[in-house]
C-alpha cells in the first residue's frame, strides 16, 4: 500500500478529532461579523475557496480566498487564515510576515516545528493528520472539517458518509477513461478543483474543473465517450441528460460533497495503478514549494 492510499484511508478518524477540537481553537479561527480571507497554495488554496464559500453562505461575515501570492493587499480585512500542511511554504510564510503586526493571522498546520509558528499569531495544529505523501489528502480535508465544525456545519453523517466513500466501490469504467471533468456549485467549486488536481497529481491524467453551470459554456463541448463527468454536490437541472448525451460518463455524487471528494482522491490512486505510475512519486513535484531567495 502506497503512503496515499493509507493516508487517505483515516480521514474519518482524522475528521472525528478534528471537529472535537474546534470548540478548542475558538479564539484562533475566525469569529463572527469579522471579515476574513482565507489564503493557501496547491491543495490549501483550493481547501481556502471552500471554506470561505461556507462561512459567507453561513452568515458569519464577508470572506474571501485567495493564493497566497495573489493576496490583495489593499484590501482590510480583521483576519487571514493560512492553510499550510508544512509550515514552510515559501508564498505563505511571505504574506504571513508582510501581514504582521498589520492585522491578525492564523496558520493551520501540520507541524508545529516550521517558520510559520513563529509568524502567524495563532496556530492550530493539526499534527494527527500529517502526510508522508507528497500529494495531499487527509491534511486538507480534515483542516476544512475542522473549518466546518467550527461553523456548526459539521455532523456525524459526513464522517459515515466517507466511511461509505472508503467502503464502496468506484464506478465501473472509470480507469480507463482519458479525460476527466469535476463539477461543484457554491463551497464544493474549490472540491471540485482539488479533486481535478489529484487526478493530475496523482495519476498524470488529463482533468478540469468547473463550476456546473458554467460546464454548459463551452467545456461540454470537447466531452467524448472517453470523458467521465464527476458531479460534487447537487447537479444543476438537466445537467446530467445533456453530458451523458456526449457519450460522456456521467457519476452523480450522492454522499457529502467532501466524502466524493475522498472518492475522487480512491479514483485517482486506481488511476494511477491502471498506468503503472507510484502516486507517492508524482512527476517535478515536492512535498512543499520552498522557492530560493
Amino acid at each position: 500500500m502506497t503512503h496515499v492510499e493509507d493516508e487517505l484511508r483515516t480521514q474519518p478518524e482524522c475528521w472525528t478529532r478534528a471537529a472535537g477540537q474546534a470548540p478548542g481553537h475558538r479564539a484562533a479561527l475566525p469569529a463572527p461579523g469579522e471579515r476574513v480571507a482565507f489564503v493557501g497554495c496547491g491543495t490549501s488554496y483550493f481547501m481556502a475557496r471552500a471554506a470561505a464559500a461556507l462561512r459567507e453562505g453561513a452568515g458569519q461575515g464577508e470572506t474571501d480566498a485567495f493564493a497566497a501570492s495573489e493576496f490583495p493587499h489593499g484590501r482590510p480585512y480583521d483576519r487571514v487564515v493560512a492553510l499550510t500542511r508544512s509550515g514552510t511554504t515559501t508564498e505563505v510564510l511571505e504574506l504571513l510576515g508582510e501581514l504582521r503586526g498589520r492585522l491578525r493571522t492564523t496558520a493551520v498546520t501540520a507541524d508545529p516545528a516550521t517558520p510559520v509558528a513563529e509568524t502567524a499569531d495563532d496556530l492550530v495544529v493539526l499534527d494527527y493528520a500529517d502526510e508522508r505523501s507528497v500529494v495531499q489528502t487527509r491534511f486538507a480535508t480534515t483542516a476544512l472539517t475542522l473549518l466546518r465544525a467550527h461553523l456548526g456545519l459539521h455532523t456525524d453523517a459526513v464522517t459515515a458518509d466517507a466511511r461509505t466513500a472508503l467502503a464502496g466501490d468506484l464506478p465501473q469504467g472509470l480507469a480507463g477513461r482519458t479525460r476527466f471533468a469535476f463539477l461543484g456549485r457554491g463551497w464544493t467549486v474549490g472540491l471540485a478543483d482539488e479533486a481535478a488536481l489529484k487526478m493530475r497529481e496523482a495519476a498524470g491524467a488529463w482533468s478540469e474543473s468547473y463550476p456546473a453551470m458554467e460546464y454548459r459554456h463551452g467545456p461540454i463541448s470537447v466531452s467524448t465517450r472517453g470523458t467521465a463527468t464527476w458531479m460534487l454536490g447537487q447537479a444543476p437541472p438537466g445537467l446530467a441528460d445533456e453530458v451523458r448525451a456526449t457519450g460522456a460518463q456521467w457519476i452523480a455524487g450522492g454522499l457529502d460533497p467532501l466524502a466524493e471528494l475522498v472518492r475522487a482522491q480512491r479514483l485517482a490512486v486506481a488511476v494511477a495503478a491502471a498506468r503503472g505510475l507510484d502516486p507517492d512519486r508524482p512527476r517535478h513535484l515536492t512535498r512543499s514549494v520552498i522557492l530560493a531567495p
